[in-house]
Parts: C-alpha cells; sequence; structure tokens
C-alpha cells in the first residue's frame, strides 16, 4: 500500500548514507544475535507492584515468564512529574523527559489562539474512513524528538519495519514514532482504524479483519470473574460507593457489556475485552505484515499498548475487585501473546520489554478508611466565577486574567495581562501564591520561576522543571498532596458514572512507580533492585541493537539487559 508520505520515501538514498555512516556501530550485548523483532509492551496504568502483588495466581506463561526468565526492574520510576498516558507513552519511546519530546499533557492549551491542543491533533491528516472535519485528525506531528522505532528505520535504510497497535489512538501514534505505522480502536465505529499520515486507504488484511467485526460478538455478554471470588484478595470489596456507577456495567459483577447503545463499543475498552480486541488485531498484523520475517535480516519493531488496566483503574481504583481479576485476565493476555510470538518468530529471536505509561493512586476513600489524610478538590475554584477570579479582581481590577485549565496547569489570559499593563511574573506569582491557600495544593509553580531557573533541587520540583517545555507548559504548574486529586463531579455527573475512583498524573511514588522486564533473545534472568528510570529503555535498545540513540535520550543504559 503507498503511503501518502510520498516525499519521505523520496529520501530512502539519503536514509541509505545515514545508515552507512551509522553501521559502524556494533550492539554491545555479550554473546545474542540481533533480535527478528522487538516487542515493546506498554500496560497503561500498571503500578510497579501490581504484577507481583498476584503472582501467587499468575500462569506461568506470561507475567512469571517476564520475572523468572527475564530481567526485571523492581524500582523502576518516571522522572517526570505529570504522569499521564500520553507523556508516558513518548517517554518510553523517545528516552526523553517532557522538556524534550514535547507532550507536556494529554492536552494543553495553544497560548496564541487560546485553542485546546490534543497530544496527537492534528486536522491535515483525519481518519480513513470518516468523513474529515476541519477540528479532527491526529498523526505523530506534535512529537517534537525521535523514537526508538525511528532510529531503527533509519540505522536500517528503511529496511526495518514499525509499527503499533492499541485500543487508544495517543497509545499507538506516540510509539509508533515518525516512520512507522499505527492502528487504534474506534469507539465509534469498533474497527481498528488508522489516519492519512499513514496510509491513502487502509491494506487489505485490515479491510478484512474490520469485515469481520469481532468486537460485535461480545454484545449480549458479561463481564465476569474469571475464578471464584473466595480466592481473590479484594473479593469483599465488589461495591464501594466510590467507584463508577457506568451503565450498564454497574458496580458489582457480573458487569453487563449490553449491545443496544451507540456507547457499546466504548464499553467494551473499559473492561478486559479492550486487551483481547487488541491483542487479536496484533497477532493479524505479524501474520500479514510477516514481522520478524524479513530476508534481509533487519529486525522488525511491533509496540502494543494495552490500555484496559487504566480505564479499569480509574473506574474502580486500583485496589479493587475488577483490577484484581482484570491483572489476571492480562496476564492470560500476555502468555497468549508470548506463544503467538514464539510460534510466528520465536521467542529467541524476540527482544522483549514490557513497562507502563504511569503508575495509579489508590481511591481518596479508600486510603481515608485507613487513617491518611486525602481528598479531593474541584474544578470550580478555577471558574470564571470562582475564588480565584475574585482574587485576581481585588488585586489587579481585573476578571479576565484566566484563560483556562488542563491538567496540571493553570492558563493566564496574555492579551488581558497585556493590555491592562501588568507583569506577566507578578501575576503568575500572585496566582501562585493563592493556589498555594488551596487545601489539597502542594506545590504551585510559575512558568516565569521556571524559564528563569529559580526552584529548588528538590525532588519534585526538578520533576516539575523535567515536565516543563516553554512554549506548551501552562503558567503555573500545580501538584496535589498526596493522594489528592483534582475531581469533577458535574463533568463525572454529565458523564452518567457519579464518580471516578482514582486520578493519576502527580509526581507522587505511586504515578511514578512501574514495572521494566526485558526478556527473550538471550536476556539473562535476574531481579535488579536499584533505581532506574523508563528513560532508560530507549538507551537499553539502541545499545543492544547497535543503533544511535533517539536524538532527545536522557538515559542510561541498563548494564544488565547486556551481559
Amino acid at each position: 500500500m503507498k503511503k501518502r508520505r510520498d516525499s519521505k520515501w523520496v529520501i530512502r538514498p539519503m536514509i541509505a548514507i545515514f545508515a552507512l555512516f551509522f553501521s559502524m556501530a556494533q550492539p554491545i550485548h555479550a554473546g545474542n544475535a540481533i533480535p527478528r523483532l522487538i516487542l515493546q509492551i506498554t500496560v497503561d496504568q500498571l503500578r510497579g507492584d501490581l504484577p507481583g502483588r498476584y503472582r501467587d495466581r499468575l500462569g506461568e506463561d506470561g507475567f512469571r515468564y517476564l520475572m523468572e526468565q527475564g530481567t526485571w526492574y523492581t524500582d523502576a520510576h518516571h522522572q517526570h512529574a505529570n504522569t499521564e498516558t500520553a507523556v508516558g507513552h513518548a517517554t518510553l519511546a523517545t528516552g526523553a523527559d517532557p522538556s524534550r519530546h514535547g507532550i507536556v499533557a494529554n492536552d494543553w492549551i495553544n497560548q496564541k489562539t487560546n485553542a485546546f491542543v490534543y497530544n496527537t491533533g492534528d486536522k491535515r491528516h483525519h481518519i480513513i474512513g470518516r468523513e474529515p472535519k476541519a477540528h479532527e485528525g491526529v498523526s505523530p506531528r506534535n512529537l517534537l524528538t525521535s523514537t526508538i522505532s525511528d532510529e531503527l528505520v533509519v540505522h536500517n535504510g528503511g529496511r526495518s519495519r514499525a509499527f503499533s497497535v492499541s485500543v487508544k489512538d495517543r497509545g499507538a501514534i506516540l510509539p509508533g514514532g515518525h516512520a512507522g505505522k499505527a492502528f487504534w480502536f474506534s469507539k465509534s465505529s469498533g474497527e481498528f482504524v488508522t489516519s492519512t499520515y499513514y496510509y491513502d486507504d487502509y491494506p487489505a488484511w485490515v479491510k478484512q479483519w474490520n469485515a469481520t467485526k469481532p468486537a460485535d460478538a461480545f454484545r449480549g455478554r458479561s463481564w465476569e470473574l474469571l475464578n471464584d471470588i473466595s480466592t481473590y484478595v479484594h473479593g469483599q470489596m465488589d461495591d464501594r460507593p466510590y467507584e463508577a456507577d457506568l451503565k450498564p456495567l454497574g458496580r458489582t459483577f457480573p458487569h453487563p457489556l449490553g449491545g443496544d447503545t451507540k456507547y457499546f463499543y466504548l464499553l467494551l475498552t473499559l473492561t478486559p475485552v479492550g486487551d483481547t480486541l487488541t491483542l487479536e488485531f496484533a497477532k493479524a498484523l505479524v501474520e500479514n505484515e510477516k514481522l520478524g520475517q524479513n530476508d534481509n535480516g533487519a529486525p522488525d519493531y511491533l509496540q502494543i499498548s494495552f490500555s484496559s488496566t487504566d480505564y479499569i483503574g480509574h473506574l474502580f481504583g486500583p485496589s479493587s475487585l475488577e483490577t484484581e481479576d482484570n491483572i489476571l485476565r492480562l496476564d492470560r493476555t500476555l502468555a497468549d501473546l508470548f506463544q503467538f510470538i514464539d510460534e510466528s518468530v520465536g521467542l529467541d529471536k524476540t527482544l522483549i520489554v514490557l513497562s507502563a505509561d504511569h503508575g495509579a493512586p489508590e481511591a481518596p476513600e479508600y486510603m481515608a478508611a485507613l487513617g491518611l489524610s486525602t481528598g479531593r478538590f474541584a474544578f470550580d475554584w478555577f471558574k470564571t466565577e470562582g475564588p480565584l477570579t475574585e482574587a485576581l479582581q481585588k488585586k489587579f481590577g481585573r476578571d479576565d486574567l484566566i484563560s483556562g485549565h488542563s491538567h496540571p496547569y493553570l492558563y493566564l489570559n496574555l492579551d488581558a495581562i497585556s493590555s491592562a499593563g501588568l507583569d506577566l511574573a507578578d501575576v503568575e506569582r500572585f496566582v501562585a501564591d493563592e493556589l498555594m491557600k488551596v487545601p489539597g495544593i502542594a506545590y504551585a509553580l510559575t512558568r516565569s520561576d521556571l524559564l528563569a531557573g529559580r526552584i529548588t533541587e528538590s525532588p519534585v520540583q526538578n520533576q516539575i522543571r523535567r515536565s516543563f517545555h516553554p512554549t506548551r507548559s501552562g503558567n503555573i504548574h500545580m501538584v496535589p498532596e498526596h493522594y489528592w486529586f483534582l475531581h469533577s463531579t458535574e463533568e463525572a455527573e454529565k458523564m452518567g458514572i457519579g464518580s471516578i475512583a482514582a486520578i493519576h498524573g502527580s509526581p507522587w511514588t505511586y504515578d511514578t512507580y512501574v514495572p521494566i522486564f526485558f526478556a527473550g533473545n538471550g536476556v539473562p534472568a535476574q531481579k535488579i533492585g536499584r533505581r532506574v528510570a523508563p528513560t532508560d529503555i530507549a538507551a537499553t535498545l539502541a545499545a543492544y541493537l547497535g543503533v544511535k540513540p533517539p536524538s532527545g535520550s536522557v538515559g542510561s543504559v541498563l548494564i544488565e539487559v547486556l551481559r
């Protein structure tokens, strides 16, 4: 299938020249051949303790394969402050902090136009098969640095191929990089889709896969417990008042999936079915694109992002019966994937790396019941008629100085500040001081202070610095207290869910804590307890494969993987 980006392929001779220069670089791992396939797995919201939490009930061929036959880093933490999905996926792919790769949040505000920017938004490239709309479209153009998959493609002169699959567009597009191809699940059509950035039309095998409508097989079914409820750690926690009550799923097992609602496909992604569909599409991709089977010996790259853990964690919390059952099901999904890869490519010829884009907090109400100080604070504080606007009116005589809010940033109205003859740094400082009076806010750092380097060398402020990009980050970066988070009851009610159990996005360890596993292709079996970072993954893959690191990479090579 011919790509739309013909101009990119016109420069293949140039890529080949670059590849010639870099071909002198050799992998530095001991004794192992270059793999035929790099399989990078991202489990959305997989906090670092969750795989080991249920280890005694896992099978031998999923998580335990990674734990017992691979290299397992048990103390891995993201180093940036805004631990959101897009940010984490970009970091895993690039080995860069958000300050370098530019994906500072799931959404941010363009202060020149005052418009919200979606992390993969690109109105120039619409979804294939949909009527183009001026405000819609996606691509990796907002990602400012190269990814490890980009570098692999460049190194091998285009002979290596890169693909990425997820339920979420951002879970596929950002790891897929600029030179790869990405597919994600449409929550409106129940199909896996892509955009005109990648193709003019769908490959024939994608059309055939979608034509079978695999998602429709789940109409009228329910998400049931995998095992007897008495065997679950959280068996007594099937119905908690802070859990979301989204119809028809409800808050207790079995969870009906429905089938007669326009939101049916969306509901599927909020259950383990989302991972099931992702796996089946990924298997079809490997088979039809013949990944890992290049006659020229160049390795291919496949990234799969499993999203159900994230959705379920938001709705029910990480310490819930639903999350526990999902982890057990995800374990089976991974075992299925590894068996398929072993049969189609060979695990001895596949380098596997698994990590997560971020961790997860417990529900504040759950922690409060155990004696911790927690809570939620509402978006109302930032509204036009809210307390902050009133304080600004009293101080500066203006009630239009706030432009908007997009987690974790508060944006100021630059035009209003300029027209009033106010000093931006003074307004930012006043707003930050007012925010620090709000219960539940631990830090409020200004853009002016970050640009001028007026921050302390504390862990949290360094995390904020790593998250800061001068043209995308807001005027104020807000950090909640431990186990506090912003919560909009109004928005939750509009969605018909009543509440959200847990929301990640802080610099605290429960949100930064993720697992890192390397396995396959001769990787040694070992358990490593030293502190490492997900930015180290891209650097390690680069060293392992003998390619240069991504352009913004800041990580260190995990030497244990190379032995």
